[in-house]
């Protein structure tokens, strides 16, 4: 039987993680990418992401099914839906919740709207000819619907429903099911962060509003994604899902399952600000209060995982917001760099890339980082390092003023 000396069994735990991303699919080919410093960044080709202008970003490979799902499932599905359910799939095995009572499970996803790309093609495809269009849709075009497909394939009969965070959706889902494991509503909660698929239409409008890449690197993708670097020309988006598994310590010692990782603090601030504009003061206090709640002195950070998109205003006040809270000692690297900005998708993916570096023992590469923007940070740049991380802080930032931070311990 697995113990763990030292912890509360009250504490809130991850126990299995699941991920889908440019290049991989699984957690061990995303260790391999991020490590190695790998990278899929292209113009992007699935169908209904090109119109008029050259959108770059991070794809992933054909997707791999588990062998129970049918081919009829599958076709009733959409794209967010099929990554959702192979990620999920992952760990759930991981936490080998087959042996949790299915009442006692919830499922909360992160991210609103996220199937964009997939209503652009429907409508393109019926729009002369609307009495064809599949009875499904008047379920599928709605976020619900995955939660409906994945709570189905996986008996999930506790609580199920999605939230909006904009890019900082993937870490609302994981503060959400810390609260519903908390309170008792479930034993398990997942926590996704949905496949954001992107339509022509979404890349434009980010375009024009300053916060996508322009075409200046259509010529070289690969050194289009440059979080933190002088010469940054935005976010370059990048395909990815993620699934964590969130309970307390007790029930997975009664599975004997070894967790991760304790979640000892976290916070989320809103800026009271429907525009895009990052602010200084939401960050520095959603960092302060999850410092503070995890019981942590700043010095006892030792890694960061950023938000660091590549946003011209947004990396400047994320770097101000890091030396107020007095983390500038800590390590530092930027994962969408190596894979993109999954926006929905994006905070619980970096929780599951910081996740992965404290188990290996290494720390991942800062593509493109070649000047930064402040040189007296302690960045890992274009080669992984070897370091045991002991406590790190994960960060999300989305539009419309939401700010997030999460603290893991080592357990």
């Amino acid at each position: 039987m697995y113990t763990i000396e030292n912890h509360n069994k009250s504490d809130i735990v991850i126990t299995g993680c699941g991920v889908t991303s440019a290049g991989s699919q699984g957690k061990k080919q995303f260790t391999s990418v991020l490590l190695n410093g790998k990278n899929n960044f292209g113009v992007m080709e699935r169908p209904g992401r090109q119109k008029d202008s050259s959108y770059i970003g991070a794809e992933i490979p054909p997707l791999v099914y588990p062998e129970q799902i049918s081919k009829k499932t599958l076709r009733t599905a959409s794209f967010s839906g099929k990554a959702a359910m192979v990620t999920i799939d992952e760990a759930w095995n991981e936490a080998k919740l087959n042996l949790v009572d299915s009442e006692r499970i919830g499922l909360i996803i992160g991210g609103s709207n996220f199937q964009q790309r997939e209503l652009m093609t429907k409508y393109e495809k019926y729009s002369s000819n609307t009495y064809f269009i599949p009875p499904t849709y008047a379920l599928s075009y709605m976020d619900s619907d995955v939660c409906g497909f994945c709570t189905q394939q996986y008996g999930i009969n506790g609580l199920a429903y999605s939230v909006g965070g904009a890019s900082a959706s993937g870490q609302v889902a994981i503060l959400q099911a810390i609260q519903a494991v908390q309170s008792g509503q479930v034993d398990v909660c997942i926590a996704l962060g949905a496949l954001m698929d992107l339509s022509y239409l979404e890349c434009q409008a980010f375009r024009s509003l300053g916060a996508m890449g322009t075409e200046r690197y259509k010529d070289e993708p690969k050194r289009a994604s440059r979080p933190f670097d002088r010469d940054r020309d935005g976010f370059i988006f990048g395909e990815c899902c993620g699934a964590v598994v969130i309970e307390k310590l007790g029930t997975a010692i009664e599975r004997n399952i070894k967790p991760y990782a304790s979640i000892t603090g976290w916070s989320m601030v809103i800026d009271g600000n429907r525009n895009p504009n990052p602010s200084y003061e939401g960050e520095v206090k959603a960092i302060k209060e999850a410092l503070q709640k995890a019981d942590l002195e700043p010095e006892e950070i030792d890694y960061i995982n950023p938000h660091g998109t590549g946003s011209i205003i947004g990396d400047e006040t994320e770097v101000r917001a890091i030396h107020a809270c007095k983390l500038n000692h800590a390590f530092i690297n930027a994962t969408k760099s190596v894979i993109g900005h999954g926006l929905s998708a994006a905070g619980t993916v970096e929780v599951i890339a910081t996740l992965m570096q404290m188990k290996e023992g290494r720390l991942h590469p800062t593509r493109n980082l070649e000047n930064p923007i402040d040189s007296t940070l302690n960045w890992i740049r274009q080669e992984s390092i070897l370091h045991c991380i002991q406590n790190a802080i994960s960060l999300s930032i989305g539009f419309g003023g939401v700010n997030t931070a999460l603290c893991l311990q080592r357990i």
